[in-house]
């Protein structure tokens, strides 16, 4: 049996003229090279290559065993297309849904570790205001989606068929316009200093607007909301213009395009999780894929415990 690396090195070299040569298109040393070589000359039993001052030649064992080679080459890359195409890795579409967040600082890593490995998959990204996403991967529009939910808040099962694998868990920060005194102190800030504090706060539906609200009110911390915006990133940008203060995920604060200062909350109850919903036994190789590179991506991120 002859090694494939080997069969390949022989192939550089005839085609390079020069074991120099050879070794740089592939990223061996001219050194490590040649024992390849001459591992492959005892495993044919002749001598393959002979060198001279303008660099080196084939044998006619050589010649020969160069046809075979490039043979047995071509035969080994058909099979590896052959078998990424019936493993769905080769070609086809992926889709998948996200929410805002999540899309812009957590999903386009994962997907260009895809797509470097897998080029011939065509992507398509949506966005999704959750649950709307998980509804999405029941429905088949979408092959997987990214979705989260707040803690302590109201459980929003998933559709039937689908499951919810949990990927990352962030704390509910606060938010204040630079210099603010709120967040000018070290450490936790408790809930009750933010008794009276103008709120600028997501739409009245929003659930981590019913949580954040209820939980400034356990801690008898009434709070008076003065504006209201359905998007995060204009809920920083209003806080960051002074108009009042907000409690947002760390990720929107770490991200915020508008300069803010940042305090965690004491107790840190509030939080965000989020999750990838897909359909088990009902996706594709291609789906599974990502969703393991989902799993390196959001590891890596710093959040809260």
């Amino acid at each position: 049996m002859y090694d494939p690396t080997r069969l390949a090195a022989l192939v550089a070299v005839a085609e390079a003229g020069s074991i120099t040569r050879a070794a740089a298109r592939l990223g061996y040393t001219a050194p490590a090279l040649s024992q390849q070589l001459a591992k492959l000359e005892r495993e044919a039993g002749a001598a393959l290559l002979v060198r001279h001052h303008r660099g080196t030649r084939l044998t006619a064992a050589g010649e020969l065993l160069l046809v075979r080679a490039r043979r047995v080459l071509d035969e080994l890359e058909q099979a590896r297309h052959e078998l990424s195409v019936l493993t769905g890795l080769s070609g086809g579409r992926l889709r998948i849904g996200t929410f805002m967040t999540a899309g812009t600082h957590l999903l386009p890593p994962a997907l260009s570790s895809f797509r470097r490995a897998h080029p011939d998959v065509e992507l398509s990204v949506t966005e999704y205001v959750p649950p709307q996403a998980t509804e999405a991967v029941a429905l088949g529009e979408v092959d997987l989606a990214l979705t989260h939910e707040y803690v302590p808040g109201a459980a929003m099962p998933p559709p039937d068929g689908v499951l919810l694998e949990p990927l990352l868990t962030e704390e509910l920060v606060l938010v204040t316009a630079p210099g603010h005194a709120l967040t000018a102190g070290s450490g936790r800030l408790p809930l009750t200093e933010l008794a009276g504090q103008p709120l600028v706060s997501m739409a009245p539906a929003n659930p981590n607007r019913r949580e954040v609200e209820a939980a400034l009110a356990a801690a008898g911390a009434s709070v008076a909301v003065r504006c209201e915006s359905p998007s995060y990133a204009v809920v920083c940008a209003l806080v960051s213009a002074g108009l009042g203060v907000a409690v947002v995920p760390e990720m929107m604060a770490e991200g915020s395009m508008t300069p803010l200062g940042v305090r965690r909350l004491d107790p840190p109850e509030l939080r965000r999780r989020i999750s990838v919903a897909y359909r088990p036994g009902g996706g594709t190789p291609a789906a599974d894929t990502l969703r393991a590179l989902l799993h390196g991506a959001f590891s890596r991120h710093s959040a809260a415990p």
